[in-house]
């Protein structure tokens, strides 16, 4: 069994030790050589040599996305969290902030490989192995998830085929042109691929296609149940879930054993839930946000980041007998999404949960706006070609925001092709400044 595997399988006590030894390596070798987790770790009055780990843990000061933006704006451009020469740096990736100046991350070929690594659990998981043919629908760019799964892939012996450059017409006609088994996207554009598919091409289906499994990231929706079923029901292939962000890497993955769960990459990564907005470190069944220490990116760490997610964590035993916790209907929420609308905190995941179970909606947006002194919250749909009557679909949508949110939000159809349509990360939730 190759070590990776092994350490899927450690008890929870051997996996906790290990840890321990992994991080106590890291903070040895990144201390006085990070010029940021340096002063971090003095300003605490914290001398890494005396921690024993894993009881120390908790010692450890915590990162701020908002530190690591406000320490590159300080130290233009890469910032000080960096550990290596510059000249040792070989990748560079950005994230897909959507205000403000993106947050960029570079590695070194050392760091990148780790990444890779990490990958390939996410496709052993998925059952992808040699043999398959992988296509990635997208034309790569700085965002960081799927150049990994493509690297990584060509590594493993997988046929890995670029997608960029096409229409989604093209996209459809390479996958039948090779007999692609995974397709690695976003679940907005899986989606995507089912509208055009219906359009362009109503005598061959999906369905009929040679696509087995759906390798989603980058979006909530692959652990939103009705946004999966709508995707497996329409491709006739099994979604697989995955998680990660440009700064912490590849965490993780669900496997073919249990749906809905995503197991953490505790081999590569500690993973605390801890209350939202304090330092309490929660139970399993307690939702949470999540905070990552990345144990392997030694070029470019990450020490109890807090990374936003909201999520429920679970330590029990999967049937697929990794031993590592998995997160309960994957990320849930982010907390910094969390809009207050006349009193009622709203998530964008909670809207989708309810709009994906009308299979009549094509497509949806939400906005939130200023109604005098207050928050209001509005929804948009496009009606799909063979829907029943749209202000029928509209009202019926309300009536159920209202039951799952305990919100009147109204909702307001519009024609068809009115609402945009995404590649990567969608961006259906506008707050109105």
């Amino acid at each position: 069994m190759p070590p990776s595997e092994r350490l899927e399988r450690l008890s929870r006590p051997e996996l906790s030790a290990w840890q321990g030894e992994r991080l106590a390596a890291l903070l040895a070798r990144i201390y006085r050589r990070s010029a940021f987790y340096t002063r971090k770790l003095d300003a605490a009055g914290i001398r890494p040599d005396r921690l024993q780990f894993p009881a120390d843990l908790s010692k450890l000061p915590f990162t701020t996305k908002a530190e690591l933006i406000a320490d590159q704006a300080a130290h233009p451009p890469w910032g000080t969290v960096i550990t290596e020469p510059i000249e040792h740096y070989t990748r560079y990736c950005q994230t897909s902030s959507t205000t403000g100046k993106p947050l960029c991350w570079i590695d070194t070929n050392e760091s990148w490989q780790w990444m890779l690594e990490c990958w390939k659990t996410v496709y052993r998981a998925a059952g992808v192995g040699p043999g398959d043919r992988v296509f990635f629908p997208f034309s790569f760019g700085p965002f960081l998830g799927f150049w990994t799964g493509f690297e990584a892939g060509c590594q493993m012996g997988l046929h890995c085929v670029p997608g960029g450059g096409m229409s989604s017409q093209q996209r459809l006609a390479v996958i039948d042109a090779v007999g692609a088994t995974v397709v690695c996207c976003t679940p907005t554009y899986a989606l995507r691929l089912i509208e055009v598919a219906a359009e362009q091409r109503a005598d061959h289906p999906l369905t009929r296609n040679s696509v087995r499994i759906l390798i989603v990231a980058g979006e909530p929706g692959g652990s939103i149940p009705a946004t999966r079923e709508r995707i497996e029901q329409s491709w006739a292939a099994r979604v697989i879930d995955h998680h990660g962000a440009t700064e912490v890497g590849p965490l993780s993955f669900e496997c073919l054993e249990a749906p809905g769960f995503l197991h953490l990459n505790e081999g590569e990564y500690i993973c605390e839930v801890l209350e939202r907005g304090s330092e309490r470190a929660l139970p399993d069944g307690q939702s949470g946000e999540l905070v990552v220490t990345n144990l392997g990116r030694a070029a470019c760490p990450v020490i109890r980041y807090r990374t936003g997610d909201i999520v429920v964590r679970r330590s029990m035993p999967c049937p697929c007998h990794r031993t590592w916790a998995r997160l309960e209907g994957g990320v849930l929420a982010r907390a910094d999404d969390m809009v207050n609308i006349r009193g009622v905190n709203v998530y964008p995941a909670a809207i989708e949960t309810v709009v994906r179970r009308f299979t009549g909606i094509a497509e949806f947006r939400s906005t939130v706006a200023w109604t005098g002194s207050m928050r209001s919250l509005s929804i948009d749909i496009e009606a799909a070609p063979d829907a029943p009557e749209g202000q029928e679909l509209a009202s019926t949508l309300s009536r159920e925001l209202r039951l799952a949110l305990g919100l009147s939000v109204p909702v307001c159809l519009v024609a068809r092709g009115t609402l945009p349509r995404f590649e990567m990360k969608a961006r259906r939730f506008i707050v109105e400044v």
